[in-house]
């Protein structure tokens, strides 16, 4: 069972909390992710199932994970900024991260409002020399809030029956980029009942690039 520990950071907005969770059985971690919850004003925290989700997954490659409570929502102070000033606070977790663990990769993970900030944090960082590992998207954002280009090697993943963001809009978004998604059969925005699959495809990704034609073919037809 992996450990779990919060955490309290100092953001632009207040104090700021969050969870870390640590790999398996003591194991030395082979990078961090952070993971980013879905809209605050609709019920998105960082326990949310598909954010939760997320950290399972990444405890399971080994990864020590942490998650924040965005401005507003549980203990963490501030109101919701529109993606502007959550940005800015997940830019402080990373240098926290960073900090505690300088010889380790970072990943970033988001679901539904959560793939905007972290689509943000991720073109931050490349403006700064210090790219993220990969992003894992889930339920991308695209058409709700102006998402950046993104990197070639990011794995998306979206429900075909997803009504809060409609698999259209993400192949609208990505399509100029040439960029592949897996898309799971049946799913909802909630991925009701069709959690494993996020985790199995992560896992069978992680490390290994992009999709070729052939993948793609069988994500899609799952």
């Amino acid at each position: 069972m992996n450990k779990t520990e919060k955490f309290t950071l100092t953001g632009a907005a207040g104090q700021v909390e969050g969870v870390l969770d640590y790999p398996h059985d003591d194991a030395a971690p082979r990078g961090v992710a952070l993971v980013a919850h879905p809209h605050p004003l609709y019920g998105g925290t960082m326990d949310n199932k598909v954010a939760v989700t997320l950290m399972r997954t990444f405890v399971s490659l080994g990864y020590v994970v942490a998650r924040i409570n965005f401005r507003g929502v549980g203990k963490s102070e501030g109101v919701h900024d529109h993606g502007q000033g959550e940005t800015d606070d997940m830019a402080i977790l990373h240098q926290w991260m960073t900090e505690k663990y300088p010889e380790l990769p970072v990943a970033l993970a988001g679901f539904s409002f959560g793939t905007y900030v972290q689509t943000r944090l991720a073109q931050r960082l490349v403006d700064a020399g210090t790219p993220a590992e990969r992003l894992v998207l889930v339920g991308a954002a695209a058409k709700k809030w102006e998402m950046a280009a993104i990197p070639a090697d990011t794995i998306l993943i979206h429900g075909e029956n997803d009504d809060t963001i409609p698999l259209v809009d993400v192949l609208d978004w990505l399509r100029p980029q040439d960029i592949p998604v897996i898309v799971i059969p049946g799913a909802d925005h909630f991925f009701h009942r069709k959690l494993g699959h996020i985790k199995s495809w992560v896992m069978q990704l992680w490390g290994r690039g992009d999709l070729t034609e052939a993948e793609t073919d069988t994500a899609s037809a799952d």
